[in-house]
């Protein structure tokens, strides 16, 4: 029996399993999203579905896939419903429905502005990372990437989502149809900021009067989102397929944990999300500098440490209770404090929460993964928040632990001929210091390359003594046995 619309009812009849309880035959689509990949159909989508079944509204949605025909093709075979599993200790299900039509922009070009020009569209949600807002690194659009140079020569049938959005908005400023919001849900700092420009770019080297339309008519609100969302895999088909009682080609799996921040500079309607967890706020930017200094400085934290005493995944590091021990008071003494956190948050429960986040064992996420790209993820996760604590006068000595273990990380890589997955792999391979055993030469080595660290910390002598007294603790001690070397260093 595949799941469908004629089989949904004998699904429903699981208790256990939470189904569709709007009118889904006759609600209308309200959303346009462009990108409808694994994490929309894990997070947004099922914001509005649960926004549905709690106030109605019309707020179905239209997936736009710019290129892949894959999500249509297989969702259509069973009306566009698909389970979400959400993982924890007890995993729990819910079929969403929210999603009422998927179309792929290279095919069906017409159809898909036909949903973006219809007046019952209120809102273009976007998850396209943002390499798909096609800006160059002054932040403005790139008139010569190749997506855009072709759209505006041919603005009938584009094919960015820069493209279609102004396109859109170009025929129902003409129609007089009042413009959607358009929302980016992209995991990039001020994602609304950075998507408005590059819009207004695009409209501004087509037609002036447009530009300026739409920089007074529509919203492009910031927004930070949050929840893992682990790929789905051939047994998560067959498993997801045995609990519901229904075969679903396409389900999608997801932590328990999820958060959505949206800046409240709205224009008309939009769904009921306020009353199911999304938070509107008019700082967006506090809930991404609590996310990066919380969330991504303990993940890196624990990918460096975890990596160097042999563990393999974020559970099986932070199941041990020295490093448990750890993050719990780097958080405590030398992250919460170093920032003033949006007084939406609590601060404190958040960062308990985020800590039991990684004690999911049903979530494999693994500490080599989280360890990429550490010479550009440690200036927004680790950096900030020393340089924030040196100019209010607190300790920074457990972040330099932290960050002494990614110096130990690539260090121990290039003296085992490891794979260094990072933009600066060759030009650390190419400084003898790293791999001798002088930490002096070492950590004087790694400050001096000023497009992780500026000109600023390399000159402070106390971040380079705690950076060396922290690498020798590292490499005199067990890394296992972390609680000692953070008891010998405070």
């Amino acid at each position: 029996m595949k799941l469908t619309n004629k089989t949904i009812a004998n699904v429903a009849e699981n208790s256990a399993i939470i189904t569709p309880t709007y009118d889904r035959e006759n609600t209308e689509i309200g959303i346009v999203h462009l990108g409808p990949g694994a994490f929309h159909r894990a997070h947004q989508a099922v914001y509005t579905e649960n926004a549905m079944n709690l106030a109605g509204g019309n707020w179905g949605i239209c997936g736009v896939s710019l290129r892949s025909a894959t999500a249509r093709d297989v969702l259509a075979k069973q009306d566009n419903l698909y389970t979400l599993a959400i993982l924890d200790k007890k995993i729990n299900y819910q079929i969403i429905g929210a999603m009422k039509e998927v179309l792929v922009a290279k095919d069906q070009a017409k159809e898909v502005m036909a949903r973006l020009t219809a007046a019952t569209t209120k809102l273009v949600s976007l998850t396209i990372t943002e390499k798909g807002y096609c800006l160059d690194a002054s932040g403005h659009l790139d008139l010569s990437h190749p997506d855009i140079v072709r759209d505006l020569r041919d603005r009938s049938q584009p094919i960015s989502a820069i493209g279609y959005i102004v396109q859109a908005l170009g025929q129902r400023k003409i129609n007089g149809i009042a413009p959607f919001n358009v929302l980016s849900c992209d995991n990039v700092s001020g994602n609304g900021d950075k998507l408005r420009r590059a819009v207004i770019d695009y409209a501004s080297a087509l037609d002036k009067d447009l530009a300026a339309w739409i920089e007074v008519n529509v919203a492009f609100p910031n927004s930070m989102v949050d929840s893992i969302t682990p790929k789905t895999e051939d047994y998560t088909v067959d498993a997801v397929s045995a609990a519901i009682g229904a075969r679903d080609e396409w389900p999608i799996q997801r932590e328990q944990f999820t958060q959505w921040v949206i800046e409240d500079n709205w224009q008309g309607e939009r769904p009921a999300w306020d009353k199911v967890g999304v938070v509107f706020t008019s700082d967006v930017d506090g809930f991404e500098k609590a996310k990066l200094r919380l969330l991504n400085c303990l993940h890196s934290t624990l990918a460096y440490a975890g990596s160097l005493a042999g563990f393999e995944t974020v559970y099986d590091v932070t199941s041990d209770s020295a490093f448990y021990d750890f993050i719990c008071k780097l958080a405590e003494s030398e992250v919460i404090g170093s920032f003033v956190p949006p007084k939406e948050l609590d601060v404190q429960s958040y960062s308990k929460e985020i800590i039991e986040r990684f004690l999911n064992p049903e979530i494999r996420h693994l500490l080599a993964q989280i360890a990429w790209d550490g010479s550009q993820k440690l200036q927004m996760r680790i950096l900030p928040i020393i340089q924030d604590n040196l100019a209010l006068g607190r300790s920074n000595k457990l972040l330099c632990l932290s960050l002494a273990c990614w110096f130990e990380f690539i260090c121990r890589a290039l003296k085992n001929g490891d794979e260094i997955v990072d933009p600066l792999a060759a030009d650390f391979a190419q400084i003898p210091a790293l791999q001798g055993n002088d930490t002096t030469e070492i950590v004087n080595a790694f400050l001096k390359i000023e497009s992780i660290f500026g000109t600023e910390l390399k000159n402070d002598s106390q971040i380079k003594s705690q950076l060396i007294e922290s690498l020798n603790a590292l490499r005199i001690g067990e890394v296992r046995q972390i609680s000692t070397i953070v008891e010998t260093l405070c």
